[in-house]
C-alpha cells in the first residue's frame, strides 16, 4: 500500500462518493448552487444530467448534507423497478415499512409522512440517482408525487439525476407533463487540464498529503489528457500511478510511470482475437462506411447514402456475410448496395 510511502493519512483516490473529497470546478459549483437554491425556493422538480464518472453522486451527497438538520431526505438508486417497487423503496428509505401494502395504501402512507414533515416545518427532499434506468411508468409515478402541495408551497422537492439517456427520455412526447414540471436543469462538464491538476491536488490534500507536488508537471498533463477530464477515470488512473510509483520507489510520479500505467490500462491487449477478415482493408472500409449509412461496393467505391429501409436491409446483408466470414475467414468480400 502506498499510503505510508507517500505520507498519506487515507486513500485519496477511492471509489466511494465521499463529499469531503468533492472538488468544485466552476461547472460543479454552479450545479450545486443551482440545486441548493432550487430547494430553498421550493421549485419542486429539478434534474442533474451528466456523463458517467462526472461526480453526480458525490455532489448530491454534499447537497443533502447541507439540509441534514432541516429536511427529511431519501436517496434512491435502485431504479430498475416497477412503480410498486419504487414506492416500497421510497417508504423504506423514509423509515416506513410497507412490504405488504398495495400501491394505493403506500401512496396514502407517503402522503401522511409528507404532511407530518410539513407540520413540523421540515422539507422533504427525494433524490433519484441513475434515473435514466427508470421506466416511463415509474417516471409518471414520480410525477404524481409532486401533486402533494399547499396553495402556497410545494411539500416535496424531487431531484432526478442521471446520464444523458435521461434527457432523451424526458424529451419524449409521453413524458411532456413531467418535463414541464422540471424547473431547473443542471449539467456537469469534463475538467480542463488545469482543473484536472487542481482536482488531483485537492484530493491529495484532503487525504493528508503535504509537501512538494507528488506528480511531475508532464505526468499531470498526460493524466488529464488520457482521462479526458472525467473524475472517476482520474481516480482510477492516479491509484494505479501511485501504486506503481511506490513499487518503483519514486517519490515523485514521473512521466515514465504514467506512460507505463497507460500501457497497463490498455484493454485492447486483453480482447479476444478478431476474425482475420476484419484486418482486410476492404472489410475495414466497408465497416466504416456502414457506420455512416453508406454502402460499399466490391470495387471499393462508396455509393450515395441509403434510405432507412435500404440501410436496414444492407445491415442485414452485412450481418449474414460476417457470419460467413467467421466460418470461412479466407472467403472473399462481396458487399453490394441493396434496394
Amino acid at each position: 500500500m502506498f499510503l505510508e510511502f507517500y505520507g498519506l493519512r487515507e486513500q485519496p483516490f477511492g471509489v466511494t462518493p465521499d463529499p469531503r473529497f468533492l472538488y468544485l470546478s466552476p461547472a460543479h459549483r454552479e450545479a450545486l448552487a443551482s440545486l441548493y437554491y432550487g430547494i430553498e425556493s421550493g421549485r419542486g422538480f429539478m434534474a442533474l444530467i451528466a456523463k458517467p464518472g462526472m461526480g453526480k453522486t458525490t455532489l448530491l451527497f454534499q447537497l443533502l448534507e447541507k439540509f441534514r438538520s432541516t429536511a427529511h431526505t431519501a436517496f434512491l438508486f435502485q431504479t430498475q423497478c416497477s412503480s410498486r417497487e419504487f414506492m416500497r423503496f421510497l417508504l423504506a428509505e423514509l423509515g416506513s415499512e410497507a412490504y405488504e401494502q398495495d400501491f394505493v395504501r403506500m401512496h396514502d402512507e407517503f402522503n401522511k409522512l409528507l404532511l407530518q414533515e410539513a407540520r413540523a416545518g421540515r422539507r422533504m427532499i427525494i433524490v433519484v440517482d441513475e434515473a435514466q434506468n427508470l421506466q416511463p411508468s415509474v417516471l409518471e409515478t414520480i410525477r404524481l408525487l409532486s401533486d402533494f402541495e399547499t396553495p402556497k408551497a410545494k411539500l416535496l422537492q424531487i431531484i432526478l439525476a442521471g446520464q444523458p439517456e435521461l434527457a432523451d427520455k424526458l424529451a419524449g412526447r409521453k413524458l411532456s407533463q413531467l418535463r414541464q414540471r422540471i424547473s431547473l436543469l443542471s449539467g456537469l462538464s469534463p475538467l480542463s487540464v488545469a482543473e484536472s491538476s487542481n482536482y488531483i491536488q485537492h484530493r491529495l490534500r484532503v487525504a493528508g498529503y503535504s509537501g512538494a507536488p507528488l506528480f511531475a508537471p508532464e505526468a499531470m498533463h498526460t493524466i488529464a489528457e488520457f482521462t479526458e477530464g472525467i473524475p472517476r477515470s482520474i481516480n482510477n488512473f492516479c491509484f494505479n500511478a501511485l501504486s506503481l510509483g511506490c513499487v518503483l520507489r519514486e517519490r515523485v510520479v514521473s512521466a515514465a510511470v504514467v506512460e507505463e500505467v497507460i500501457s497497463d490500462l490498455d484493454i485492447t491487449k486483453h480482447v479476444t482475437e478478431l476474425p482475420r477478415a476484419s484486418s482486410d482493408p476492404k472489410f475495414v472500409a466497408a465497416n466504416a462506411a456502414a457506420s455512416r449509412g453508406i454502402s460499399y461496393s466490391a470495387e471499393g467505391e462508396a455509393d450515395d447514402p441509403l434510405t432507412s429501409a435500404q440501410a436496414k436491409a444492407y445491415m442485414q446483408q452485412l450481418a449474414v456475410q460476417l457470419r460467413n466470414w467467421k466460418r470461412d475467414p479466407d472467403s472473399g468480400i462481396s458487399i453490394t448496395r441493396t434496394g
